[in-house]
């Protein structure tokens, strides 16, 4: 009977550490695509394909063109797609 507790403790630690490495490894995102519209009030950009990223890191919406290819580096918080870093892309 020990040993059997032995083993299902073991299995849920393991099963933990594997959800706990996929969701921190998940939390980071990356995207390229085109600007389609930038909204300066919210600091926010728009890309071609409709999702919107909000800029974070004081970042300014105004440092962006329309027609430009970027990277985004992104996580999602509380629904929010939080840009951390826009970078021009080729």
């Amino acid at each position: 009977m020990e040993n059997n507790m032995k083993i299902i403790n073991l299995f849920m630690v393991m099963a933990a550490a594997c959800l706990f490495a996929t969701t921190a490894f998940a939390a980071t995102t990356s995207v390229t695509g085109v600007i389609k519209s930038i909204d300066a009030p919210n600091d926010s950009i728009t890309l071609v394909g409709g999702v919107t990223y909000t800029l974070g890191n004081e970042m300014e919406a105004e440092t962006f063109k329309t027609g430009e290819r970027v990277k985004i580096i992104f996580e999602t918080k509380k629904g929010k797609i939080i840009a951390s870093s826009v970078k021009a892309a080729k």
